[in-house]
C-alpha cells in the first residue's frame, strides 16, 4: 500500500525544467512518476493515501553536504554572538549571561566575526577579565578555527606568558610578548581540553535539537563531522543512534576525524557502516585553517599580512602518511583545504594514493584555486564541497586577504563546474546559517551581506545548478547517486516541499521561500500544511 502525492509542481530534476504531475511512493521508495490519471490507473488497488499539494513545488529532498550537527545544536542551546555588529555588542551580551552563571560554570559564546564590525579590533583578554573575572569563558569564532579566553580559562589550561606554540596552532601574544587570549587552530585545544566532559545524554540532546531545527528548513539529510570533540569516538556514535531512528527520521553520514581512525578500526567499523539513518563516511583531515584568522595556506603572501602565508596543519610526510593509512583499509578521504597552498598538497597525495572502486574522495571548501590546481582537479575523481554562503559573509574583507589579482579563481564554484569538477553544496553550520534556500541564493547571486554588492558575477550559478548541489550533488559525493537525489523510479522517498516554485519567484527572494514539508523514506517528518 502507498501515497499518490499530486496537485503541485512535481521537479525530477534529471533536467531543467521537468516536471512531472504526480508520483507514487511505497514505504521508503519511489514506485512511479507520471501523470495523475497514469498512476491512479496503474496502482488503483495500491493507493491508500493521496496527497493534494495545493499548488506547492516538490523537489528532492535537500541534504547539506558540509555540516557540524552537534555544533548546530549547540548554537541554539548557546550564546549566539554571530549577528553582533562591534565589539561593544558582544561585550554587552556577555555582561548579560554573566548573571546567569553558577560558580565555576563556563561562559560559552559562538559565532563572533570582527570582520561584521565597524572597527575589527580583536578583543583582548583584559577586557573579557573585566567582564567575567571568576568564571572561566571561551568565544569561539564564527570559522571555529580561532577562540578568545579570558584569564580564568588560561589559568585552568596552564597558560601563560611562556607557554610554546602548540604544532599546527598559534597563541597569539602583543608586542611585550603577553599571551593576548587568542588563541588559532590546534592552540584552541589547550583550553577546550580543560572544559567538562559532556555525558552522552547531553550529545543526545544536542542533535535531537539540531535534527528538528534541520528539518524544519527542508533538510533529509547531512554530512556532519562530529566524532573527535565530544568525549570520543563510540560515545558520540553512539549519541548518534540514540538521537536518530526509525521514529526520528533523518539520514546522517558522518565523517570520521582522522585522530579516532584508530578507533574506527579497532571497532571494526568502515565507509558506510552504521545503520539506514546514521552511517560512517570518508577520513576527515585538515590540511590548513581560515581566510578570516589568516591561517589557510596560500602559495603566496596574505596582501594585508605579507609576512603570513598561513598554517599547514601537517608536514608533507604527515598528510601522506594519514591518506596512506585511511587507504589500508580503503576508506576515502575527505581533506579541509581552503588555501590553494593547502589544495596544491592535497591533490598531490590523492594523485599519489587514488581510491579504488566507486568511493570518492572529497577536498572541502577549496575557496581559492589557481591554475595549476584547477587543471589537476580535472583528472580527479574528487567532489568538492562548497560552502555558497561564504560568498555572501567573506565579501567584501576576503578581498583585503588575498587580493584582486587572485579573485578570478576564489569561490569560483561555476568554473568548477564548467570544467566538469562535481560538486556538493552545504554551510558548514554553525559557521554559516543551516538554511539550504539561503545557500541556493548565494550561488546564484553572489550577493555581499555587508554592501550589497554582487563579487564575480561571472561565476554566478543557475537556480537549476545551485539546487543540484544540495540534492544530487550531496548524494553523489557519498555514491549515492543511483537511490538519491532525483524523484525517478526506485529513489528514495525523500523530499523537499516548498511553499513556491523555487525556479519561478525572483532570485533575491529565494530565501524567503517557505518549507511547506519535509519527507524522508514517505513519512513526513516536518509540515506546515
Amino acid at each position: 500500500m502507498g501515497v499518490l502525492w499530486f496537485g503541485g509542481q512535481i521537479y525530477t530534476l534529471e533536467n531543467e525544467g521537468e516536471a512531472v504531475d504526480a508520483v507514487y511512493t511505497e514505504k521508503d521508495a519511489i514506485k512511479a512518476v507520471g501523470t495523475y490519471e497514469s498512476i491512479h490507473k496503474q496502482f488503483d488497488k495500491q493507493i491508500e493515501h493521496e496527497i493534494n499539494l495545493q499548488g506547492k513545488t516538490m523537489l528532492p529532498g535537500f541534504v547539506d553536504s558540509h555540516l557540524h550537527i552537534i555544533g548546530h545544536g549547540e548554537k541554539l542551546l548557546r550564546l549566539d554572538l554571530s549577528q553582533m555588529k562591534s565589539a561593544s555588542d558582544v561585550k554587552a551580551a556577555l555582561k548579560g549571561r554573566v548573571a546567569q552563571l553558577a560558580e565555576g560554570e563556563w561562559l560559552i559564546g559562538e559565532g563572533w566575526n570582527e570582520n561584521q564590525w565597524d572597527d575589527p579590533v580583536i578583543i583582548h583578554k583584559s577586557e573579557l577579565d573585566a567582564i567575567c573575572p571568576d568564571n572561566p569563558m571561551m568565544l569561539t569564532r564564527v570559522c571555529r578555527h580561532a577562540l578568545l579566553a579570558n584569564s580564568k580559562a588560561m589559568e585552568l589550561a596552564g597558560v601563560d606568558n611562556t607557554t610554546p606554540d602548540p604544532d599546527s596552532g598559534i597563541i597569539v601574544r602583543d608586542e611585550q610578548g603577553e599571551a593576548t587570549g587568542y588563541f588559532h587552530d590546534a592552540a584552541q585545544d589547550i583550553i577546550k581540553g580543560m572544559m567538562p566532559e559532556v555525558t552522552g545524554s547531553y550529545l543526545e540532546n544536542v542533535i535531537k535539537i539540531a535534527v528538528n531545527d534541520l528539518v524544519s528548513k527542508g533538510l533529509v539529510g547531512g554530512h556532519t563531522e562530529d566524532l573527535f570533540y565530544y568525549g570520543g569516538f563510540k560515545k558520540t556514535l553512539d549519541a548518534y543512534y540514540r538521537a536518530i531512528h526509525t521514529s526520528n527520521k533523518f539520514k546522517a553520514h558522518l565523517l570520521v576525524h582522522h585522530e579516532v581512525m584508530d578507533e574506527l578500526f579497532a571497532a571494526n567499523l568502515g565507509f558506510r557502516s552504521g545503520t539506514e539513518y546514521v552511517e560512517l563516511g570518508a577520513i576527515k583531515i585538515f590540511s590548513d585553517g581560515a581566510l578570516g584568522g589568516r591561517t589557510a595556506w596560500l602559495s603566496q603572501s596574505y596582501c594585508d599580512d605579507p609576512e603570513n602565508r598561513g598554517v599547514p596543519m601537517h608536514t608533507k610526510a604527515d598528510l601522506e602518511g594519514l591518506v596512506a593509512k585511511a587507504r589500508s583499509r580503503d576508506l576515502p578521504v575527505a581533506i579541509h583545504a581552503i588555501g590553494d597552498q593547502a589544495l596544491e598538497e592535497v591533490i598531490a597525495v590523492i594523485e599519489k594514493y587514488p581510491i579504488q572502486g566507486e568511493k570518492r574522495d572529497r577536498i572541502i571548501h577549496g575557496q581559492i584555486l589557481n591554475e595549476s590546481t584547477l587543471q589537476r582537479l580535472k583528472c580527479l575523481p574528487v567532489v568538492v564541497d562548497i560552502q555558497p554562503t561564504f560568498v555572501a559573509s567573506d565579501f567584501p574583507w576576503v578581498i583585503e586577504r588575498i587580493g584582486y589579482q587572485r579573485l578570478p579563481l576564489a569561490y569560483a564554484w561555476k568554473t568548477l563546474l564548467d570544467n566538469h569538477i562535481r560538486c556538493a553544496g552545504g554551510s558548514d553550520a554553525p559557521v554559516e546559517q543551516v538554511d539550504p534556500l539561503l545557500g541556493i541564493e548565494a550561488a546564484v547571486r553572489r550577493q555581499s551581506t555587508f554592501d550589497g554588492n554582487i563579487y564575480n558575477g561571472a561565476e554566478q550559478l543557475s537556480v537549476f545548478e545551485a539546487v543540484h548541489l544540495y540534492t544530487t550533488g550531496s548524494s553523489y559525493a557519498i555514491g549515492r547517486e543511483s537511490s538519491r537525489g532525483f524523484i525517478k523510479d526506485n529513489y528514495k522517498a525523500d523530499f523537499t516541499i516548498l511553499e513556491e516554485d523555487i525556479f519561478q519567484v525572483k532570485e533575491d527572494q529565494i530565501h524567503a521561500i517557505q518549507i511547506a514539508m519535509t519527507v524522508i523514506d514517505g513519512d513526513i517528518v516536518y509540515s506546515r500544511m
